[in-house]
């Protein structure tokens, strides 16, 4: 069947396989689309091009444009359903997807095909709008490649050369392109992050939310994803000290956990403020400095060590602390950034005497789990335990979670409306966010304020590059309690149930597909060694290219001499580099046209190009004997043999049919002669 399939395809005239090219490329650029897309679009195109594809291999006429026009409408319509605009990123490549694979069934003429480029190129932009990963950027350098094939192929004459040649030549155009795209990538001014479009909203990948509903977070563990990179100043600290703080959880409606009131960045702290003295922060020993490297989250939590005193440096945002020690900045992260922060692995925050706020934290909603409520009157009436303070009752209950058959697992199934009485006394299993959940609950029935902190805890360190990966599946939920004299106290019941969640870092792993589970079972240490490779070039692709800010660009400046660089000598910079490119390009053009004769050198490339086909000559062959042993030549089209030897006899006039020619006229003629060359078909 495929070799059958093979024959048909050679046997088609060259238009038609050059369509099929053409559509092969569209469809390589538009497949990284497919999951931002509309089902039905991602559908209707991939019908299109099955559809002109079809209409190529069985030379059938294109349809008329009453059924584009229609087709137009339809989509047009389909995309104001699905996104209630034809305005902003989401509806806008949408369209441009419509458009670009509506226009392949109209390539009627040349301008049509050019259409056709131009959108594509278009549509190979638009992926970077969605990932700027080093997967899709390679994807479509290929896909980069592919269009400039196809471009080059569109300006031959009729009796193409192969694609092969036309792939050459596109080729060497990206080599000669790529050092001018290096300088402009390394000295255009950047006014804005790469890719400087806003994302919409809520189409971040951090699995962490504003609320906790118990079981939320379970499904979190099972995305290996990569949150966040840390690069560490000296030593690292210990594993069990990387706690990466986030949203604080203080309000419990009996299933859901949500923050306090006051938590958002314009209603605490301010811009420019570390709101430390608000949240009662006080540090003591040496602090740790390290780098992040965020992923985009659509959320506007900034993720730091616990705890942070200064304000993180991350360009173009402002932060602020609010008293439960988070981070916020002004606005959702929908970039990957990075930010120098500093922290303090021993601190203490919190009023450390009793007040009137603390009671929120005592709050339990009413008709919610009965059973845990008796629980705590039990112990707080329990003889052993009558003067017991926080600390001690602390360790009463993690205790019982050492000793009472708890487990630690990602499938404890399905709570019901007592969350915390399920946990203690039916299923007694969970994943962090129910054991945290049902220890506040007990700390609140004994009347003792507590609270749900969210974040990450944990990370591995990638031997290749240094940097310590924190992936969606170290995502965590721990508590912390209020203590008379001490103020607010990190409580982890996790580590009572697990101590290796976050002693020996014993994560629980996501099921595997089987191609991976093989080649881990076959290999395991070289699976773990392809990972951390891969994963150190992402972050090298992170690092120097999407994370080339304003600040590294007035670096570069600095280090080539400028003492207090700016933008104005960033400009100017570019445009003496472009000035002097120019420059030596003309005076190198003008050098060797000077020291050769540039009759002889086309003759050369013609004797080279009959060379590579078989037809031998000497440096004494004139055009008119090239022409002579290219009339015998048996395996070529007639009219590209006659093509040949008409230009080879023109080649002859031109040197020696007109002497008394002017030097002027003689370039001109050159000049013809030589675009002449590049458009023709060489035997093979």
């Amino acid at each position: 069947m495929l070799k059958l399939a093979l024959i048909k395809l050679r046997q088609l005239p060259r238009d038609g396989r050059d369509t099929l090219f053409l559509l092969a490329v569209i469809a390589w650029v538009l497949l990284p689309q497919a999951g931002n897309l509309p089902l039905w679009c991602s559908i209707g195109a991939l019908a299109v091009l099955l559809w002109r594809g079809w209409l190529a291999l069985q030379a059938r006429p294109l349809p008329s444009r009453w059924w584009l026009l229609a087709l137009l409408a339809v989509t047009i319509a389909a995309t104001y359903a699905s996104h209630r605009t034809l305005l902003g990123r989401d509806a806008g490549v949408t369209l441009l997807v419509v458009l670009l694979t509506l226009k392949t069934l109209e390539l009627r003429a040349r301008r049509d095909a050019f259409v056709v480029f131009f959108l594509g190129f278009f549509c190979m932009l638009s992926n970077f709008f969605y990932s700027q990963s080093l997967l899709v950027a390679f994807s479509m350098l290929l896909g980069l490649l592919g269009l400039l094939t196809v471009l080059v192929n569109a300006h031959m004459p009729v009796g193409k050369p192969p694609l092969a040649q036309a792939a050459k030549t596109a080729g060497w155009m990206t080599l000669l392109g790529a050092p001018v795209m290096l300088v402009l990538f390394l000295l255009f001014p950047r006014l804005a992050p790469l890719w400087g479009v806003p994302s919409d909203a809520m189409t971040g990948r951090s699995g962490l939310s504003d609320s906790m509903q118990v079981g939320s977070i379970a499904s979190l563990a099972l995305d290996d994803s990569v949150a966040m990179r840390i690069k560490f100043e000296g030593e690292a600290p210990q594993q069990r000290d990387l706690y990466f703080r986030g949203p604080v959880l203080s309000r419990f409606d009996g299933r859901d956990w949500r923050p306090a009131r006051f938590s958002s960045f314009s209603s605490y702290g301010g811009a420019g403020s570390a709101g430390s003295a608000g949240a009662n922060l006080a540090v003591s020993g040496a602090p740790v400095s390290y780098e992040v490297t965020l992923e985009p989250t659509s959320r506007p939590w900034l993720f730091v060590m616990e705890a942070a005193t200064q304000i993180p440096a991350l360009p173009g945002y402002q932060s602020a602390m609010q008293a439960d020690l988070q981070w916020l900045v002004s606005r959702p992260i929908t970039d990957l950034v990075r930010y120098k922060a500093q922290s303090y692995p021993a601190f203490s925050h919190g009023p450390a005497q009793p007040v009137l706020a603390l009671r929120e934290f005592v709050e339990l909603p009413p008709g919610f789990n009965p059973r845990t409520l008796a629980l705590a009157s039990e112990l707080r009436r329990d003889p052993r335990h009558a003067n017991a303070g926080t600390a001690e009752l602390v360790q009463l209950v993690l205790q019982r979670l050492r000793s009472g058959g708890f487990s630690y697992t990602l499938e404890p199934g399905v709570y019901g409306q007592h969350t915390a009485d399920e946990f203690w006394f039916d299923r007694k299993e969970g994943f962090c966010e129910h054991i945290a959940s049902s220890f506040v609950i007990l700390m609140r029935a004994m009347d003792i304020p507590a609270r749900i902190v969210t974040g990450y805890q944990g990370g591995e360190r990638n031997a290749v590059d240094g940097f310590w990966v924190v992936r969606q599946s170290d995502a965590h939920a721990w508590a912390e309690v209020w203590q008379a004299g001490v103020g607010w106290v990190r409580v982890d019941p996790t580590s009572a149930v697990a101590p290796g969640r976050t002693g020996a870092f014993q994560r629980l792993a996501a099921p595997q597909g089987l191609v991976a589970q093989a080649f881990g079972n076959f290999s395991p240490t070289l699976s773990a060694q392809l990972r951390a490779a891969w994963e150190a070039l992402n972050n090298g692709w992170n690092q120097w290219v999407l994370n080339y800010t304003q600040g590294k660009q007035l670096n570069l400046l600095k280090n080539i001499g400028f003492k207090s660089p700016s933008w104005a000598d960033l400009s100017y910079l570019l445009l003496a580099i472009l000035v002097l490119a120019a420059l030596t390009g003309a005076a190198w053009t003008l050098w060797e046209r000077a020291q050769h004769d540039p009759w002889l050198r086309l003759l050369a490339r013609a004797r080279k190009r009959l060379a590579q086909a078989g037809i031998a000559s000497t440096e004494s062959s004139t055009p008119r004997q090239l022409a002579l042993q290219l009339a015998t030549r048996v395996g070529q089209p007639g009219g590209q043999r006659q093509a040949l030897h008409d230009w080879l006899m023109t080649l002859e006039r031109q040197r020696y049919a007109n002497p008394a020619a002017s030097r002027s006229v003689e370039r001109q003629q050159l000049k013809l002669l030589r675009r002449q060359f590049s458009r023709l078909v060489w035997p093979v």
